[in-house]
């Protein structure tokens, strides 16, 4: 059950959300809290993506180098970083979730759309005095006391650079890869329909602090275990195609047989989407615990986002996900009965 919230009503200083995009007001305000914070608490999603740990870490750097004393981490009861990112400067510098201020002052979120996507840290951030919420979601509502939300720019990284701008930091080596990372994974490589000018301009600039892109693409798309190809060529053995639609599922059994962890089948979403007769692609995840992670991608006709918020999740209009806890089949149903309306 989500926690109760503290007053979240706009401050006489500046508004919770403005328009598209952050106000000078949410900015001004930003800085303030930032700057007369003695300790800030960081938490991205859980299960974070290159773009939520990558634009955490960043702000992580950035505080740090003010003199301000950072906890950093995200809700995930099994807390481990996914393997393709853990190349990543800074990881040092994350703490589990147990260690995290239980009411803190100061608190930021980065690329959660909600606040149960913080897991274990949705707690924390309901109790904290100021949540600044960091976040390029459409969906997301504003859940904070100030939110730094633009649905127009392509990844949350975006967002964070500005602040990082805004503070007058230095964007180092570290920084750079971090926000990067970022950038590059939410646009699929410069591949979405989310990658605008500006996408292109930023990542000009973050490449020209030192960065070796091709190291970096290498880490994030050219390595997996030799398990991955076992379970790959059962997820493509019972794949469907239906009407538009191609889906799969990959089992916790799929997995276990070759000591598979959950974080390693992300990409599979990303073979099955290549599909020429289908405008909508689907992969069902099997986590630890039970539960079907559902990835959903569309290539423009139809807005996933609508659909996985109708099913509890959540997302950009061309990729995005929820969590069932039904079986393959009554997932299916629900999502197919959510297609034929969109």
């Amino acid at each position: 059950m989500t926690p109760e919230l503290r007053d979240r009503s706009p401050r006489p200083d500046g508004p919770v959300r403005s328009g598209r995009g952050p106000s000078e007001r949410d900015w001004g305000r930003a800085l303030k809290l930032v700057g007369e914070a003695d300790e800030i608490a960081l938490a991205c999603h859980v299960s974070p993506d290159g773009d939520a740990l990558g634009s955490m870490l960043a702000t992580a750097f950035t505080l740090r180098s003010m003199g301000k004393r950072v906890v950093a981490s995200f809700g995930d009861r099994r807390f481990a970083v996914p393997r393709l990112l853990r190349f990543l400067p800074g990881l040092e510098m994350l703490s589990p979730p147990a260690d995290f201020p239980d009411e803190p002052a100061l608190m930021m979120s980065f690329d959660s759309s909600t606040l149960d996507r913080l897991g274990l840290l949705a707690g924390n951030a309901a109790r904290a005095r100021e949540l600044v919420v960091v976040d390029h979601h459409p969906s997301n509502a504003g859940f904070g006391t100030l939110s730094l939300i633009d649905p127009g720019v392509a990844a949350t990284a975006v967002l964070v650079e500005e602040l990082i701008r805004r503070l007058g930091r230095p964007i180092t080596k570290d920084v750079a890869t971090c926000l990067y990372v970022g950038l590059v994974t939410d646009t699929g490589s410069f591949r979405h329909t989310s990658t605008t000018p500006a996408a292109h301009e930023l990542a000009a600039r973050l490449v020209a602090a030192g960065l070796r892109t091709d190291e970096i693409a290498r880490e994030l798309w050219d390595r997996s275990p030799f398990g991955y190809l076992k379970v790959l060529g059962a997820a493509l053995d019972r794949v469907v195609l239906e009407d538009g639609l191609v889906w799969t599922y990959v089992t916790h059994l799929d997995r276990a047989a070759h000591g598979l962890p959950y974080d390693e089948v992300e990409g599979i979403i990303d073979v099955i989407r290549r599909t020429e007769e289908a405008e909508v692609a689907v992969v069902l995840k099997e986590d630890d615990d039970g539960a079907w992670q559902v990835s959903t991608r569309s290539k423009g006709a139809v807005d996933v986002a609508a659909i996985c918020t109708a099913l509890g999740g959540g997302g950009h209009a061309g990729a995005a996900g929820f969590t069932s806890h039904d079986t393959v089949e009554q997932t299916m149903d629900r999502f197919r009965e959510q297609l034929r309306t969109a």
